[in-house]
């Protein structure tokens, strides 16, 4: 389980990282005479894109960013809680049962 969370926490920095660079990607294309990835379709010269098409990109980026620091932060208490607790370790067959944890004061 250990194993799974440290690789779900690494996949999800990796996405965070990607979609940081998006715009940085968009730039370099439009330096290189494309497209932008679709936000100026004739290529910078004759670019007709709206005023929103930026901010626009960048809510969308911002809240993707958001939600991956939410999914970050949940998967951190979840190995907080597992480490706490033990983890997975389930008893092997014929060992005597674990003690409980002693209460919270």
């Amino acid at each position: 389980m250990r194993i799974l969370l440290w690789a779900l926490v690494g996949a999800v920095v990796l996405a965070i990282v990607a979609i940081a660079a998006i715009p940085l990607f968009v730039l370099l294309d439009l330096r290189g005479g494309g497209d932008g990835w679709g936000l100026c379709p004739g290529g910078l010269g004759a670019c007709e894109s709206s005023y929103f098409d930026g901010p626009e990109l960048a809510t969308a980026l911002a809240i993707a960013i958001l939600a991956l620091v939410g999914l970050l932060r949940v998967l951190y208490h979840l190995r907080r809680v597992l480490a706490r607790h033990g983890g997975s370790r389930v008893n092997a067959p014929g060992s005597p049962p674990r003690r409980p944890a002693a209460p919270l004061r």
